[in-house]
């Protein structure tokens, strides 16, 4: 069965300007080092940040349909997170699908796939993470799932996660967790801005990190000179 699922829990969606503002890179390792998609997802243009409750599509190869019903289902403060069913760069979304997403709220896309019309989503400043950019078109014979779990660039996401993107990359965050994990990203910053005032005192992350005597353990040895 194929289905469009039409009510999700955004619950989770209030934390998603406090998580953009901590980034991808904090939020990915105050989570315990999970939830990164590939590194083959890259923002169209830059600098780019977002974040926001994940609604989930499943296109087919080479065939776009679906994401005009996924439109429909997205609200203000959305991301949407498009997956093919088996793998295709085509261009699946260009400037007039951008155009009804913004219309809606959504704040960027998501799609482990091909987009096109790229100048004119960064002239409308519509963020978009691909994997590909790719003038091909794609067709509307297919249907598949949306708003349902998927696997998008080798992370499971469900529909009303939070997804954060920026220059870096893109982290999911479970729903249920969005809140731990925004606590433990706050204390990071405030860490790492402690560490940032004593780097610029001209300590060294030897010291800081409290490193030599491990590396001495390793088999590290310092000397004046090889000769």
């Amino acid at each position: 069965m194929t289905i469009c699922v039409t009510t999700i829990d955004r619950s989770a969606g209030t934390l998603a300007n406090s998580l953009a503002e901590l980034g991808v890179a904090t939020v990915h390792e105050a989570q315990g080092r999970k939830g990164l998609l590939d590194a083959g997802l890259r923002p169209i243009y830059r600098p780019a940040s977002i974040a926001g409750t994940a609604v989930t599509c499943e296109v087919a190869p080479g065939d776009n349909w679906m994401i005009h019903v996924a439109v429909e289902q997205c609200q203000q403060g959305d991301v949407l997170v498009v997956t093919p069913t088996s793998l295709c760069h085509d261009g699946y979304f260009g400037d007039l699908l951008a155009t009804s997403l913004q219309s809606r709220g959504v704040r960027g896309l998501i799609i482990n796939a091909g987009v096109r019309d790229i100048a004119t989503l960064t002239e409308m400043k519509f963020p978009v993470w691909s994997a590909a950019v790719c003038a091909q078109g794609t067709v509307k014979e297919t249907i598949a799932n949306v708003n349902t779990t998927i696997v998008c660039a080798g992370q499971t996401i469900v529909p009303g996660d939070l997804v954060v993107a920026d220059d870096d990359g893109v982290v999911v965050v479970r729903k249920e967790e969005a809140i731990a994990v925004l606590d433990k990203a706050r204390q990071r910053v405030a860490n790492e801005e402690d560490k940032r005032v004593r780097f610029e005192a001209g300590e060294l992350g030897l010291d800081i990190y409290n490193m030599r005597e491990r590396l001495a353990e390793k088999g590290l040895r310092w000397i004046e000179s090889e000769d």
